[in-house]
């Protein structure tokens, strides 16, 4: 834009003359250019206000950054504890993480030697399994079937005339574990009733492996089913206790015990009374080979003292002279006695 002062304008002194400029007419004439001193106070008068504006601005700013930082540090300290329980529970969750990390680990090893003892386990089941079904085949009159896929381990009956296996048939259920469980006891009754089997047979290893309440209650009702609880050296005598029991169920039918409350209730007295005469009977035998021992030794002891003595009158006898007679048999005889 150009300046007011700068434009060039007819003298009125030599009527145009000449051009001069507005500047160096005013400057003659001895009069102020207001146009020029009017743009310059409006010039200065805009510098001020800009000076202003801009110190203002830069008040506020100043004014907005204390504020700011006031009430960032208030909000901070608002929040401080909230960050310091964060920051503790960020450090709770990695030790947890951690921990659970570790805990993770021992159960994956842990794992693992289950696994080992459980295959462990298995195999000394089947070999159980395997070793019980080939003595069974030997008992006279037994029939035993091949090993089951599912619910048991096989089932037992005895051979009709034909071969054929008879009722009520039993549910055998192996084990050889250090104590039986309630758990297999439920299994077994379960098993027996998914095959319509009136009769289960637990059959442990050891007498051991079975519990108190198993050896009181060797014969027993459960959901049912008729629940025998013996093991591999007590279940021949068992099933012979049972043959009558079970050609009466043949005749009279499966339920004949539930409908002779006496005669079940016998039954489940009869086995630990047997296992205690049983026992018995064993200590006796034990007493009896012990004395038989102590016999035997005796008599040893008795002989060795018989030569010794012998040994020792030979030797404390005297010379015998050739001159003297000798005495008839019966007057030695009779010294002897």
């Amino acid at each position: 834009m150009r300046s007011p002062s700068s434009e060039k304008i007819e003298c009125p002194l030599c009527c145009g003359a000449g051009e001069l400029s507005r500047a160096e007419i005013l400057d003659r004439l001895g009069v102020k250019d207001f146009a020029r001193v009017a743009q310059l106070s409006a010039e200065e008068a805009f510098r001020l206000l800009t000076q202003k504006h801009c110190h203002e601005e830069q008040s506020a700013w100043s004014r907005f950054e204390t504020e700011l930082a006031k009430r960032t540090a208030e909000i901070r300290e608002s929040h401080k504890d909230a960050l310091r329980l964060a920051t503790s529970e960020r450090e709770n969750l990695s030790r947890r993480v951690e921990d659970c990390l570790r805990e993770l680990a021992q159960l994956r090893e842990k794992n693992h030697l289950l696994e080992g003892e459980m295959s462990k386990v298995a195999r000394v089941g089947k070999r159980e399994e395997m070793d019980f079904a080939e003595e069974a085949r030997t008992w006279a009159g037994v029939w035993i079937s091949d090993k089951l896929p599912r619910n048991g381990d096989f089932i037992l009956a005895y051979r009709a005339t034909n071969g054929e296996p008879t009722e009520p048939k039993i549910l055998i259920d192996n084990k050889d574990k250090s104590a039986v469980a309630e758990g297999d006891i439920d299994k077994l009754v379960r098993d027996a009733r998914e095959r319509s089997i009136p009769v289960a047979a637990l059959v442990a290893r050891d007498e051991n492996q079975l519990r108190q309440v198993d050896r009181d209650s060797r014969w027993s009702r459960r959901d049912g089913v008729w629940l025998l609880r013996t093991t591999r050296q007590w279940i021949v005598r068992d099933l012979d206790l049972l043959k009558p029991i079970f050609e009466r169920m043949r005749v009279q039918g499966c339920d004949l015990l539930d409908r002779n409350a006496v005669l079940a209730e016998e039954l489940r007295r009869t086995f630990p009374e047997i296992d205690r005469i049983e026992k018995e009977l064993g200590k006796a035998a034990k007493a009896i080979q012990s004395v038989s021992a102590l016999v035997v030794r005796y008599k040893e002891r008795l002989r060795e003292l018989c030569d010794s003595s012998a040994f020792r009158g030979l030797a404390n006898a005297p010379e015998r002279d050739d001159s003297m007679p000798i005495a008839p048999k019966y007057q030695l005889e009779g010294n002897g006695r």
